[in-house]
């Protein structure tokens, strides 16, 4: 399998465009995520730090409100796309590529959130302890840690993995399928093989695996709690719900 680097690099060229298909079809990851961490930044008494900023979905958003956001991102050919975007609006996003494991940012930061679900390219426990607690290290007294992801459901495995979704899209007026598909490659450890492929004229421009972790809530109470945090708390999408159901989506907010 490919590091989630390797992954996006392969990708990055379709990636805003099947993103955008994914959000007309289901509205986005079960809400408005962007204007929720907007919220967030705003709220925040201090800088902010996007982990996971891709090519700018949410990132370049706060920026355009004046926010001080910072951005990380293993991919650099996603940090290109993003810079690219960018420069046509004449915005100056301050990003750079890294890995989160070992954060070492030169600032603290009033908010660090992780949106669309990257925290799940934390494949090992040994990354997500080291991540969750390399974010606890970089915020200042106070400061919280936001992300989102998907409640892992037995049901929604047996349905939708081990089968190829996808959809058209078009790109500098090319006409590209964007497939995907999860295979639960370990069903004791809960991680998943999350593979994409681009296909053009029916042929493969790019192919890419990666493993993909299913994290449930009691685990992300047990790696805020190791890492120090002092409350968390758990929503079922972004409009501040409880948490319910396997269909809704899990918010987490913890406070160091």
């Amino acid at each position: 399998m490919d590091d989630p680097a390797e992954f996006f690099d392969r990708t990055a060229a379709t990636y805003d465009a099947a993103v955008e298909g994914v959000e007309e079809a289901a509205g986005g990851w079960a809400g408005d995520d962007v204007a929720f961490y907007r919220e967030l930044a705003l709220e925040a008494d201090g800088p902010a730090l996007e982990v996971g900023v891709g090519t700018g979905r949410v990132y370049l958003d706060l920026l355009r409100a004046g926010l001080d956001v910072d951005g990380l991102d293993v991919s650099a050919a996603m940090l290109d796309r993003l810079r690219e975007k960018a420069a046509t609006e004449g915005l100056d996003p301050s990003v750079w590529q890294g890995d989160v494991t070992a954060l070492d940012v030169a600032r603290e930061y009033a908010l660090v959130y992780c949106p669309a679900r990257a925290f799940n390219h934390l494949a090992s426990l040994d990354q997500q302890r080291a991540s969750v607690r390399a974010v606890y290290d970089a915020l200042a007294p106070g400061g919280q840690f936001a992300l989102n992801t998907f409640v892992p459901d037995p049901a929604f495995v047996a349905e939708h993995y081990d089968e190829w979704e996808g959809s058209d899209v078009t790109v500098d007026g090319r006409t590209y399928r964007v497939e995907s598909r999860t295979d639960l490659a370990d069903p004791v450890e809960l991680v998943a093989s999350y593979r994409k492929r681009v296909l053009h004229d029916g042929e493969v421009v790019a192919e890419t695996e990666t493993p993909l972790a299913l994290v449930t809530r009691r685990e992300f109470e047990l790696l805020f709690e190791l890492a120090g945090f002092s409350e968390w708390t758990f929503h079922g999408d972004f409009d501040g719900e409880a948490l319910t159901d396997s269909s809704q989506e899990l918010v987490a907010v913890a406070r160091k």
